[in-house]
């Protein structure tokens, strides 16, 4: 990646719908320039998705949630299965497999507490691997993005 990807990338992730010709004019490159990087950073694996954000009010998922799940076993075919469940959660909005106390941290939203009560019977009590779980209700979210700085 040069500097020119890296302004191009840097103005995408703010609003992906800009006109090649807008960032092209932004960072003195024709729309034809722009739209080959685009295509070629897209092929490479360097832009995975483009995506609308939504507001979790608007859409009826206001309750968002940090989970942290606490395995019996490490054992890797049991860690697989548990990943694929979680992706396989649309609730589940992001999932990190962590190092430290905790083996896995989610990060859910949810209509309501009785939703996240069925989730946890499925996801979490369902689950022989699953030894305990903690809950962190988020009471604002004062900072949301997938921005990385290039």
């Amino acid at each position: 990646m040069d500097p020119f990807d890296k302004q191009i990338l840097t103005i995408l992730q703010k609003d992906n719908q800009t006109s090649q010709r807008d960032i092209g004019a932004q960072i003195g490159l024709s729309a034809a320039a722009v739209q080959r990087r685009i295509k070629k950073m897209r092929a490479s694996g360097v832009i995975r998705a483009d995506i609308s954000v939504l507001d979790r009010e608007k859409t009826g998922s206001p309750i968002t949630l940090m989970v942290e799940i606490f395995l019996e076993s490490e054992k890797i075919e049991q860690i697989d299965a548990l990943k694929k469940k979680f992706l396989a959660t649309p609730q589940v909005q992001q999932c990190y497999y962590v190092t430290g106390e905790s083996d896995f941290v989610l990060i859910m939203v949810v209509s309501s507490m009785s939703e996240y009560e069925q989730l946890t019977r499925t996801l979490f009590f369902g689950s022989q691997n699953v030894r305990k779980f903690r809950t962190i209700i988020v009471m604002g979210v004062e900072k949301l993005g997938l921005e990385i700085p290039v």
